[in-house]
């Protein structure tokens, strides 16, 4: 039974997430990003770097669970949800309950901003944060973006009691890299695991039905309840969050557990979320308006029309900028295209409203039009099982 699990611990959960885009017959994923950490969220652990984070040789778990344990915190939520009926991550019965969940999430600043998964503060009513150190406080959502899986949560806490997290560059990584998770696995707030970085530019689903690019994969045991926690390099510098589990192994109430696949939205999506939540209240992608086939190669090429599913969406800024079915997208204002996920990470380092250059292969010949993005909606239209940007 494989399947993708959220990373959440929850005493009655809701069905409702379905995934879309890049998939087998099974599964489901979409794509979406990738940018440098801003200084604001790099520069989040005041004071010079310790000498010991520019050791090539890195820390030892211990030393890493020392320096940001004091930083990780247990999230926990009530909220009202609402059930599809069918598909989405548990795939339970349709209407409105309530939900108890825990995860975990990690402190950015000294202001008393939290990041942590989308999923985990979803349709919160209450939000209780404790601290290691058995401190506890309310918090509230500042905001979140559901097509990334990233949200901020803010506590009102003296500053002395705030051990803020450094915010690493996940473009760096490389597999084989040691990683360690810090988080509240099945309600066990605390836990420190270790593994290494697996594999990178990882498609996974996000909530809406779009997808998150770029994802680190993990063999560290991350399981329900990790989601929200950091995923920490060797320097102990955040490089993810956990988001999810690949797994054929379930509980006795259906949660996902550990089969040594685990995925991390990248950092560098993190702090481009987390700093415009911070500034806006809200983070906003980029959206070109269409569907990929998921195995073309030199480029990413546009879907074909089939079962009335259609290649570039009307209405979408693709149809207004005269993109058709059938194109091979192969350079972004210059920048080589030779993959679908690479093409829909371009656009994510791109804003609504920019406008962009694309070089497409149509019918043997080679011609560049230029598409002005627009804002992505709020869920992907589920009309395609192919990756759409």
């Amino acid at each position: 039974m494989k399947r993708f699990l959220p990373v959440i611990v929850a005493g009655a959960v809701a069905g409702g997430v379905v995934g879309l885009l890049v998939a087998d017959n099974n599964s489901t994923t979409k794509v979406i990003t990738e940018t440098s950490p801003s200084t604001a969220v790099a520069a989040a652990r005041p004071g010079p770097v310790p000498t010991a984070l520019n050791t090539s040789k890195g820390l030892t778990v211990n030393q890493i669970f020392k320096l940001d344990g004091p930083g990780v915190v247990d999230i926990e939520v009530d909220a009202t949800s609402s059930t599809s009926g069918s598909g989405g991550f548990f795939g339970f019965g349709s209407g409105t309950q309530q939900t108890e969940a825990e995860g975990s999430g990690f402190v950015l600043n000294k202001n008393g901003d939290i990041v942590t998964a989308e999923h985990v503060v979803s349709g919160a009513q209450t939000i209780k944060v404790t601290f290691p150190d058995g401190h506890t406080a309310s918090a509230s959502v500042v905001g979140s973006d559901t097509g990334e899986d990233v949200a901020v949560i803010h506590i009102n806490a003296p500053a002395s009691e705030l051990h803020p997290l450094t915010v690493g560059d996940s473009s760096t990584l490389q597999v084989g890299d040691g990683v360690v998770a810090i988080g509240s696995p099945f309600g066990l707030p605390g836990t420190v695991t270790a593994g290494i970085v697996s594999a990178l530019g990882r498609a996974i689903d996000s909530p809406n039905g779009w997808s998150i690019a770029n994802a680190v994969q993990t063999d560290a045991a991350i399981n329900p309840g990790n989601s929200g926690g950091p995923l920490l390099n060797s320097a102990g510098q955040v490089i993810g969050i956990n988001d999810q589990i690949d797994t054929n192994s379930t509980t006795a109430t259906g949660e996902g557990s550990s089969s040594g696949v685990g995925f991390a939205v990248p950092s560098n999506t993190v702090a481009r979320v987390a700093n415009e939540i911070i500034s806006t209240g809200k983070a906003q992608n980029a959206y070109v308006g269409v569907q990929l086939e998921p195995n073309s190669t030199g480029g990413a090429g546009i879907a074909q029309n089939e079962n009335g599913q259609l290649g570039v969406v009307p209405g979408s800024p693709a149809a207004t900028a005269g993109l058709k079915a059938g194109d091979v997208i192969t350079a972004v204002d210059g920048r080589t295209v030779s993959s679908v996920n690479q093409f829909i990470a371009t656009i994510a380092d791109y804003s609504p409203g920019d406008t962009v250059t694309l070089t497409v292969r149509r019918s043997g010949s080679t011609r560049t039009i230029q598409v002005k993005l627009g804002t992505q909606p709020a869920a992907a239209t589920n009309n395609s099982s192919t990756p759409a940007p």
